[in-house]
């Protein structure tokens, strides 16, 4: 399955980008090996019950899980006052280090 210089100017034309035919020919290659690819995914097996099959696609069991920066909000600061986070005004860091 390949994308036809036609198709890709086509393309360009609706995405009102300029391709010259250089660009073009590089696209052409690119986008075409592109869905190749796209079509050899769709001919994998999608049940992998047989051990055997060595191109079966195994994927994870989608579980799921407590999100890992769902914590509270305290823990992303030392000092909160009003559910706000407390910082120091501007120069007192500075100030606080040549002492």
């Amino acid at each position: 399955m390949g994308v036809s210089r036609e198709e890709i100017r086509r393309i360009a034309e609706l995405a009102e980008l300029e391709v010259d035919d250089r660009l073009a020919a590089e696209l052409e290659g690119q986008l075409s090996r592109i869905l190749d690819y796209v079509a050899q995914l769709g001919e994998l097996p999608r049940d992998a019950e047989d051990e055997a099959d060595a191109r079966a696609v195994r994927l994870r069991r989608d579980e799921p899980s407590a999100d890992p920066l769902l914590r509270p909000i305290s823990s992303f600061a030392p000092e909160l006052r009003r559910d706000l986070f407390v910082v120091p005004k501007l120069g007192e860091l500075a100030q606080g280090e040549d002492e």
